[in-house]
């Protein structure tokens, strides 16, 4: 079926990143496509939904309007589609967000029983940086997101744990005298930022930063060249195409071990496709 909803999540999506290279790429359509997306919106509602000036895009108080009135459009949209179906006959899309290394590593055992038990669901998988997974869930882009738990949940969001991992230091293999007194290749933000930001506090010492990339694979690309010592989950190095060229700093203690969840809004547990995956999920953990 033709999603006529498709232009309502260009632009939340944009809306999101004010990049619309980015949006662009991320959403698979090319850099006119998106621009007259816009420009067709804007003429509709006859007012600008962004400002693009020298310092970037940002989003106008009309845009700040239309946003919110995406988000419940799209939720009103889902809801209806699912409205009271036969749980064994399960139709419309379930949208994901996982990371590269989620994908891999966790995803084919986490939706094998949903995919088996409603083959005619569509999975509609995204990826793309950690640290945004849970603002892209809590703003409506995405119905479920498998993604690190912070320690404080935002409220409107439901967590299960599905795996656990360890964060450890890495290094290029044939670095010079390898060790902890850096400098240090750390996420520009996220999770693994925040842990890494205390253990160092609790040593009562403070970074060389040489590099801050957004995404693990990026920071593993970088350590990998020489350009210092990073810190990622070990699950995010065991799936790395560059782990053959990194070595383990041994690190007493190492940052805290770092949960992976299944998230999801709490209100969307009340639709059929989350509440079905929900279920699965649950009958696997006590497995």
């Amino acid at each position: 079926m033709r999603d006529d909803h498709r232009e309502l999540r260009l632009f939340l999506y944009l809306a999101q990143t004010l990049n619309f290279g980015r949006t662009s790429l991320d959403c698979h359509v090319s850099p006119a496509t998106l621009t007259r997306t816009v420009q067709r919106l804007e003429t509709d509602l006859g007012h600008r939904l962004f400002d693009r000036g020298p310092r970037g895009v940002s989003l106008t108080v009309e845009g700040h309007r239309f946003r919110v009135y995406a988000v419940q459009a799209l939720e009103l949209w889902r809801a209806y589609r699912e409205e009271h179906p036969d749980p064994a006959e399960l139709t419309g899309r379930l949208a994901v967000f996982a990371t590269v290394t989620a994908c891999q590593a966790i995803l084919p055992d986490l939706l094998a029983p949903f995919r088996a038990a409603h083959p005619q669901v569509r999975l509609d998988l995204r990826t793309g940086d950690a640290a945004a997974a849970l603002a892209r869930l809590d703003e409506g882009e995405v119905d479920v997101a498998v993604a690190g738990i912070p320690a404080r949940l935002p409220e409107p969001l439901v967590s299960r744990t599905v795996a656990v991992t360890e964060l450890v230091f890495v290094t290029a293999r044939d670095r010079p005298s390898p060790g902890l007194d850096g400098p240090f290749v750390l996420p520009h933000r996220g999770l693994v930022r925040d842990a890494a930001d205390r253990w160092f506090r609790a040593r009562g010492t403070t970074p060389d930063v040489a590099c801050e990339p957004d995404g693990h694979e990026g920071l593993l690309t970088l350590v990998a060249l020489g350009c210092g010592t990073g810190v990622v989950p070990r699950l995010v190095l065991e799936h790395s195409a560059v782990r053959d060229r990194l070595s383990v700093v041994p690190a007493d203690p190492l940052p805290e071990a770092f949960p992976i969840g299944l998230c999801v809004r709490r209100a969307d547990l009340r639709r059929p496709t989350v509440a079905a995956l929900w279920s699965l999920t649950d009958r696997q953990a006590m497995a």
